[in-house]
């Protein structure tokens, strides 16, 4: 049946290009169209696996005649071509609902405004140091799609952004984890939180009892919409704030997990991952080992030897004096906030980028605490200006990586730190928040 079901994938980087090859795979008539000028390392898999693609247009005519589309999670309902597609009625689908279909493996799915990367990186690591057969997939790592078509993995760890939950439908995760949720990419969601909190949600979809949903039970927006639905997934909170049983919770400066009445309980001072939103990633990554049925021993040493995710608070150098850390992942309020709580000396904070309805006044106690001089890296910084004008003595705005790197050097003094934790999207100056770090680094290194 497949050789005669047209396939059209719209975007020709990870996602689009895995969901095309396993596409291929499997009998389909594939076509791949991307808008823009598609990266040579993926026009060489594309050629290498005979698949019929455009670039630099979106021609409707080839579009429009699929049985079925895949959208890659960065093209926005509001495209042209995307609308085109809806109006004749065309099912659009993710990659991640797409590669589901071809794969037996088990599936732990991690979501949330913060913390996913961290998370999910955690959970494979340990899954890793446990001698399981386990891939990385969805938001980070290879696409899902292409390690279904390639691989051969019993287990995958999978990231879930909001815009990949948008597209799964009959998609079922294992094992469920909902970190948090904070307003994020409002502007993708009509500036309509509740929107934003369904797609969030659509990780639980078609869970069952013989599945788990870990999820933290001090997060007030999850709890509200608990309140309102139907789990049937086995619950497993987690809470710095009360004793939790079965799920975790800190008591005595010590995290404690309870699973089938077996307590697993480790030092704060022992987690790799300090600050108090690393405590909630290592309960929900802990509380995944235990329900995988991971050996204690191998969960207390991945917490404690666990590296961390390039540009989340990662620590660059230290410059006469002064510490640089990259947390260019911070692409909202929300996780520029745990970044500065984290801080421990006066701060130069690199702020700024393509705005998504941030609410900056969230940030007005800390930064008063925390932050002695702001830099400001956008097109546009006039809201963060007018923001923080005020609390901070010393706003500089700044249009590229380098003068703000080096309106940074000059404003620091030995004790200080510079964080570039930017609370906004990249793609206003930089490709995304890979290339934003990456410039950072950089050009800290030439200091």
């Amino acid at each position: 049946m497949s050789e005669n079901k047209r396939i059209v994938v719209l975007g020709g980087a990870e996602s689009g290009v895995g969901a095309a090859v396993l596409a291929k795979l499997k009998g389909f008539d594939v076509f791949l169209s991307d808008s823009g000028i598609i990266r040579s390392k993926y026009k060489e898999v594309i050629e290498a696996y005979n698949i019929d693609f455009e670039e630099g247009k979106h021609s409707t005519e080839k579009i429009l005649n699929a049985s079925e589309v895949i959208k890659s999670p960065g093209i926005p309902e509001k495209a042209t071509i995307v609308k085109a597609i809806r109006e004749k009625k065309i099912h659009i689908i993710s990659e991640i609902e797409f590669a589901g279909r071809y794969t037996d493996a088990k599936k732990i799915c991690i979501t949330g405004s913060n913390g996913k990367t961290t998370t999910t990186t955690l959970i494979h690591h340990m899954m890793k140091k446990a001698g399981m057969n386990v891939g990385l997939a969805g938001n980070v790592g290879q696409s899902l799609a292409m390690q279904v078509a390639t691989q051969n993995y019993e287990y995958y760890v999978i990231e879930l952004s909001s815009f990949q939950l948008d597209g799964m439908y009959d998609f079922k995760a294992d094992l469920a984890i909902l970190l948090n949720i904070t307003p994020d990419h409002l502007d993708r969601y009509d500036y309509e939180l509740q929107d934003y909190v369904n797609s969030k949600f659509r990780i639980i979809n078609n869970l069952n009892q013989e599945n788990f949903f870990i999820f933290c039970s001090d997060d007030d927006i999850t709890i509200r919409e608990l309140e309102k639905i139907v789990v049937t997934a086995q619950k497993l909170p987690f809470s710095i704030k009360s004793k939790i049983t079965p799920g975790a919770f800190v008591e005595n400066n010590s995290m404690n997990i309870n699973y089938l009445g077996n307590d697993f309980t480790m030092l704060l001072d022992e987690l790799s991952l300090k600050g108090k939103h690393n405590i909630y990633n290592s309960m929900a990554a802990g509380i995944a080992g235990r329900v995988l049925d991971i050996r204690k021993e191998i969960i207390r040493e991945s917490l404690q030897d666990f590296q961390g995710v390039e540009h989340r608070l990662e620590h660059v150098l230290k410059i006469h004096g002064v510490d640089f850390i990259n947390d260019s992942k911070a692409t909202n309020v929300n996780s520029a906030w745990y970044a500065l709580e984290s801080m421990t000396s006066p701060t130069v904070w690199i702020v700024g980028g393509q705005d998504k309805g941030n609410d900056y006044s969230e940030l007005s106690e800390l930064v008063k605490q925390k932050v002695k001089a702001i830099v400001c890296l956008g097109i546009d910084n006039s809201k963060i200006v007018s923001a923080f004008e005020g609390i901070v003595p010393t706003i500089v705005e700044t249009q590229s990586m380098i003068d703000a790197v080096k309106v940074c050097y000059k404003l620091a003094k030995k004790g200080e730190t510079v964080l570039l934790s930017p609370a906004c999207a990249s793609f206003d100056l930089f490709e995304n928040y890979e290339d934003r770090g990456r410039q950072f680094k950089t050009y800290v290194r030439e200091l």
